[in-house]
């Protein structure tokens, strides 16, 4: 039995107060399940998140406080910021209300695309913030720091460099999350005062071009993950790293993988209020209904029983939005529909509005995030696709067979660990793999999927029977992966 601990998350996300991926859905998530793995946490799981323009706070929240905080960029060097404590659905949100920095319209960037100037700064902030309040707090001191991806990267360096000989955020283990190995946060030498920082000033080498914060850490922890097993084989590869295998590879086994849970009492079938009518593995009867209804909003024939192939996500090529663009024609002419969810490159969506045009009661784009829509396509489609470049680990394919919807995904990251292809493993499968990120490997991968359905019976209903029977479930699965990863990263701290 692990040894209760007073865990912090340290990340820019948290659904559902702030979330553009699945960032936001980790730390929701986990947070809420490690309350569930008995002896993890000796009280709630806390969640330091910018307090953005974009945050609904209730009216009431459980307390606030004000804390002084280095600022590089002050006058003083320092900057009162408000903590806002809120009692948020199995955890402990703290909010690090700064308006300077957080009260923009944007969460990373403004409206149409680009990164804040001062994002070092801003993130800084929030990361020395979030340990000045730990600090703080002696009583029951911070066992673990769990930080995600690089806009938390400063709070390593933080303690490195300015608190580690402090009697509360010395002791704390750092834990290092990667979700998203594309995004480093890099911060030029010009952009270092942002962050307290100069060449040779005892943190950096006195030729340092800037800092690499995601790498940064890297480095710094104590342990380090991503979320999944594949991902994590894949990261320590030149061509699937982003520039980070030489740092990954030297952390020998402090660098894991651990497959994304799923939490399956947000995502169900059987209590969705969104659905048309409820389903479950021993009473499918209201997919149907949820089938007919979604085809029925997109304008599509509800009595035609050709195949709904369903996609949602950014639209972005590494999402494998642009191999879908380029095998619907062939798709089309093979009898399927197509429905995509999602915006972003204005070129992808500029070609899926024309399919729809072109045929309307065969192809619609949603081009907008709409959560009561992305649950009707999770359950009424047939199909659903995720054809991804590279994918650290996705829960749409896991939503997708909850809602016995077949997934049909590329081999890759944590699409491969959570995937088992009924072509190549025959009734053991739960969807459908393929290899070559091409749109004619997709195409062919969707026309067998097809054709499989088509067949029906006995084959066709076992694949959806398994699909809905894996367990994704955060408190079994995931959860208890990280409350051992943190023991490990305590006792090798401690040491």
């Amino acid at each position: 039995m692990p040894t209760p601990l007073r865990i912090a998350m340290i990340a820019a996300e948290c659904e559902p107060w702030a979330k553009t991926g699945g960032l936001g859905d980790v730390v929701d998530a986990l947070s809420r399940a490690l309350g569930h793995v008995p002896g993890a946490t000796n009280g709630p799981v806390e969640v330091f998140l910018p307090r953005y323009r974009s945050v609904a706070v209730p009216a009431r929240t459980a307390s606030s406080r004000t804390v002084r905080v280095p600022d590089p960029m002050a006058a003083d060097g320092i900057t009162e910021i408000s903590i806002l404590d809120i009692d948020a659905d199995g955890y402990r949100l703290r909010l690090v209300d700064h308006p300077a920095a957080f009260d923009r319209d944007g969460m990373y960037g403004p409206p149409g695309g680009g990164d804040f100037a001062d994002n070092p700064w801003r993130f800084g902030l929030f990361c020395r913030a979030a340990l000045e309040t730990l600090r703080t707090e002696p009583t029951h001191p911070v066992d673990i720091l769990h930080l995600h991806d690089w806009h938390s990267g400063p709070a390593a360096i933080q303690r490195d460099a300015w608190l580690a000989d402090d009697p509360v955020i010395g002791r704390a283990a750092i834990v290092m999350s990667l979700h998203n190995l594309a995004y480093h946060g890099w911060t030029g030498r010009d952009e270092l005062p942002q962050l307290g920082l100069v060449p040779g000033g005892g943190v950096l080498p006195a030729g340092a071009d800037g800092v690499d914060l995601i790498r940064e850490g890297i480095v710094r922890a104590d342990v380090v993950n991503t979320v999944s097993p594949g991902f994590a084989r894949e990261a320590l590869t030149a061509s699937g790293s982003f520039g980070l295998s030489d740092v990954l590879a030297a952390r020998g086994d402090r660098f894991v993988g651990i497959l994304n849970g799923l939490d399956t009492s947000v995502w169900n079938p059987a209590t969705d209020a969104d659905l048309a009518a409820p389903f479950s593995a021993d009473d499918l009867s209201g997919k149907a209904a949820s089938r007919a209804d979604l085809l029925e909003r997109l304008g599509f024939d509800p009595d035609d029983d050709s195949a709904v192939l369903g996609m949602i996500g950014r639209l972005d090529p590494q999402k494998g939005f642009d191999l879908l663009h380029d095998a619907a024609p062939g798709l089309l002419d093979a009898g399927a529909r197509i429905v995509v969810q999602g915006s972003g490159d204005p070129h992808l969506a500029t070609g899926f509005r024309v399919l729809a045009e072109r045929e309307p009661t065969r192809v619609a784009l949603i081009e907008r995030f709409d959560r009561a829509m992305a649950r009707r396509i999770y359950a009424g489609a047939d199909f659903f696709l995720m054809p991804s470049r590279f994918e650290p680990c996705g829960t749409g394919q896991m939503i997708s067979m909850r809602y016995g919807t077949p997934p049909i995904v590329r081999r890759t990251g944590g699409l491969s660990d959570s995937v088992i292809d009924e072509l190549t493993q025959p009734g053991e499968g739960t969807g459908f793999a393929f290899d070559a990120a091409t749109p004619t490997a997709l195409a062919s991968a969707c026309k067998a999927a097809m054709a499989l359905r088509s067949a029906g019976g006995e084959v066709w209903d076992g694949l959806v029977a398994r699909g809905m029977a894996v367990d994704f479930d955060w408190t079994s699965g995931s959860a208890p992966r990280y409350a051992a990863l943190y023991e490990r990263a305590l006792a090798i701290r401690r040491s």
